[in-house]
């Protein structure tokens, strides 16, 4: 069964869209956020391997796919590809940079696909235009901006929280915009796209994000383990690096280009690796494997 959000909230700053994950000590959420995972895999919860949860896996699965119809990088073809992607990678967690909005939808389908059937949800946030004061638009007319997607228990509850970066590259008319899904008990999954035409600018997003948004969100709704994935257009030999808006307690993985995966230690960060998009983007996609062990979630 797939959801997907009714409405959006693209001006506001820490907006919350669906049911709103309610606070519990982090100590209940250990259990919680394995058998989460392994009741969407199928696993029983009454079943030995929830009750006494062994190490499991999230594949995340970053998508730049230049979909816009109006830069040079744009082929048409992006959206087949991912599908194909996801298809034989198949990923728990899809976090997807430069789309239309109708492209949530379409690969929402091939997801749910993949997953049997399983429950899954999905978000879009649309980037600001900053002369019109609405959203950037792609040239079919549909918003533009970023989208996740990702699977979830049966009984899981859930919190969309979406807006556009305080701080904005004035030069440039396209408003960054980042989006979170909190799951309750399981993972605080999150995307963005950073300004790409100053890197000072980019830098002080990234920090923005991840040093004052992404606490306040898990203030407010308990900590769960965060997941950050998407085109940060930072890379590690950039004046400033990647590495410089990285908080203590994150790990980090890259493509060896943009796009990068951080993680709140108490995830493992096994690996990642590049997939071919087979040039029908200027991106390829990135995936990385975390081993979530309830014996490192240890927070709270």
């Amino acid at each position: 069964m797939s959801e997907q959000p009714t409405a959006t909230l693209a001006r506001s700053r820490v907006g919350i869209l669906g049911r709103r994950a309610a606070g519990h000590p982090y100590r209940a959420l250990r259990r919680a956020l394995v058998v989460g995972w392994l009741a969407a895999a199928g696993v029983p919860a009454g079943s030995p391997v929830a009750e006494a949860p062994a190490p499991t896996t999230l594949r995340v699965l970053q998508l730049n796919l230049c979909n816009s119809g109006r830069a040079s990088c744009y082929t048409g073809r992006s959206l087949t590809r991912a599908a194909e992607v996801i298809r034989a990678e198949r990923p728990d967690l899809i976090t997807l940079n430069e789309i239309c909005q109708d492209d949530v939808p379409a690969l929402l389908g091939v997801f749910t696909a993949v997953h049997n059937g399983a429950r899954v949800v999905s978000a879009f946030q649309a980037a600001g235009d900053r002369p019109s004061g609405a959203d950037t638009r792609c040239r079919d007319g549909q918003p533009y901006g970023i989208g996740l997607l990702t699977r979830l228990a049966a009984d899981s509850r859930y919190a969309v929280h979406s807006g556009l970066h305080p701080t904005q590259d004035v030069a440039d008319p396209e408003e960054r915009p980042w989006l979170c899904v909190h799951v309750d008990g399981a993972v605080h999954a999150c995307t963005t796209h950073l300004a790409a035409t100053s890197r000072a600018v980019a830098l002080t997003q990234c920090a923005h994000l991840l040093g004052e948004i992404l606490p306040a969100i898990r203030r407010s709704t308990g900590y769960t383990p965060t997941v950050l994935s998407g085109d940060l257009n930072l890379r590690l030999g950039d004046d400033p690096a990647v590495r410089s808006c990285e908080p203590p307690g994150y790990l980090r993985a890259g493509d060896g280009a943009v796009q990068h995966v951080l993680v709140t230690n108490d995830l493992a960060l096994c690996c990642a690796r590049s997939v071919t998009m087979g040039g029908t983007t200027d991106h390829p996609a990135l995936l990385a494997t975390l081993t979530i062990d309830p014996r490192r979630t240890n927070r709270g």
